[in-house]
């Protein structure tokens, strides 16, 4: 066999003796094997079994969407040292109140956790304990504890001798993970997998894993701070982008469930450079304070530093202040970053940081107790964004009493539909030109349809 056509045969050295011939064509006719289960109307399946299990955290539970789906895979991915040990381990704790729990550790030993359960108050008689790191024992030991709840920490550090490398490899990540998944669903046991992340806070091993699972949670934090949030990136149950505060500390974690003011800085009077926001994370909104940095510079080239902001956004609002606002910032150093150590990736957040940047360049502080509300088009135009009468609220709970938002975010139904005039279909129309003034007592909104409006109000 040869790729292209060739004078001489490489085996029999005959010449024109190599005949072309084209490829097969079609695919492989596929017999029928035996089903596990024979197909049955929809309504007649049993939805209870799905119904999701709390396991005693409020936040994590809030975060799954009610707690642990029976038969359901959760990748809990974080830093090395941030507290995924922890966390899990004090779950294990409240589910073994009731059910059975077999947790599974590859990294430390057996009595390295025990002494951490001692010291979080994690200890009770239905939570089992096994070190291993071969999937054989693991299974072994499964089979043995008929476990409710199954946790792995971490799945990098289990091996499969059916597979090829070193555990940790993308082979072997991909052997354990499936073959976990496939005992989860089988014996209809939760499962929790620990997985690492890379140096851009990815994780680590083949985007496969992230597939094969149903809920992807990622627990993030500064390691200066005791704040801790676990964020849902997919999940097949139940909401997405949904967030768990926790307080991490020496005695365990706790679930934090009003963090409403942990993001906002409380200055006794207002400063340059500071702008507060509300962004919503699942169905929560919360607070937060956006503060910049800007200074003259002789570099050749400006430093743009952001913390807790996509930097691509920020350099986005600082490209439409430089045009649409004409201002001066091309020669100076400008920083920008979040209080407390809060990611946000809200497009609400970008009047904000606009005003912020304005006020830290001008050195005059905005308005005492001022919010912003609303996206920044490349125009300078201020685009609604949705629950605004949400956020609102929770800053008026928070003591703000003044709201800067764009025209129209007030209307009740932003987007309606209406008949055309002339071929009689529905168009879409968005109001425009609605202004309020009094969203409720002491707490006044003013709407603005540009960023030049938005500078005119809060000077």
């Amino acid at each position: 066999m040869a790729a292209k056509w060739v004078g001489r045969c490489g085996e029999c050295q005959a010449w024109g003796t190599v005949e072309e011939a084209g490829a097969r064509q079609g695919v492989n006719v596929v017999r029928g094997g035996a089903v596990s289960a024979p197909a049955v109307p929809i309504g007649q399946v049993k939805a209870e079994v799905a119904h999701a299990r709390p396991t005693g955290v409020g936040e994590l539970d809030r975060v799954l969407g009610g707690g642990l789906v029976p038969g359901a895979v959760v990748l809990l991915a974080g830093e090395p040292g941030i507290g995924k040990s922890t966390l899990l381990l004090e779950a294990a704790a409240r589910t073994a109140q009731h059910d059975t729990v077999l947790y599974v550790t590859g990294e430390e030993s057996a009595s390295q956790v025990r002494m951490r359960a001692d010291r979080i108050g994690a200890v009770e008689d239905q939570l089992y304990l096994a070190a291993e790191t071969d999937l054989g024992a693991l299974v072994t030991h499964v089979e043995k504890v008929q476990p409710r709840l199954l946790i792995v920490d971490s799945v990098q550090t289990i091996g499969s001798a059916d597979a090829t490398g070193v555990p940790g490899g993308v082979t072997q990540v991909r052997e354990v993970a499936a073959n976990l998944t496939r005992l989860a669903k089988e014996r209809g046991m939760s499962t929790v997998l620990v997985g690492h992340v890379t140096k851009d806070g990815s994780i680590a091993g083949p985007r496969v894993l992230e597939h094969l699972v149903d809920v992807v949670l990622h627990f993030e934090g500064d390691r200066n701070s005791r704040l801790r949030m676990v964020r849902a990136i997919k999940n097949r149950f139940g909401p997405i982008e949904e967030v768990g505060c926790f307080d991490l500390h020496e005695r365990g974690i706790t679930g934090i469930t009003d963090p409403s003011g942990l993001f906002i800085s409380r200055h006794p009077e207002p400063v340059p450079g500071t702008c507060v926001t509300v962004t919503i994370e699942g169905t929560r909104p919360i607070p937060a304070e956006l503060q910049a940095l800007v200074g003259p510079t002789e570099a050749p080239q400006p430093r743009r530093t952001s913390s807790g902001l996509d930097s691509y956004r920020v350099a986005m609002v600082l490209a439409v202040m430089e045009r649409r606002l004409n201002a001066k910032i091309g020669k100076c150093d400008v920083f920008t970053a979040t209080v407390g150590g809060i990611r946000l990736t809200d497009p609400a957040v970008d009047l904000a940081l606009l005003l912020s940047v304005v006020s830290a360049a001008g050195d005059e502080p905005l308005p005492h107790g001022l919010v912003a509300l609303g996206e920044v088009g490349l125009a300078g135009e201020l685009r609604p964004v949705r629950d605004v009468r949400r956020r609102l609220a929770e800053a008026a709970r928070l003591g703000f009493t003044r709201a800067l938002v764009p025209t129209g975010s007030l209307v009740e139904d932003t987007l309606k539909l209406n008949p055309a005039p002339s071929r009689g279909e529905l168009v879409a129309v968005r109001p425009t030109g609605i202004r309020t003034t009094n969203f409720s007592p002491g707490f006044d909104v003013t709407e603005a349809e540009n960023v030049w409006d938005a500078l005119k109000h809060v000077r």
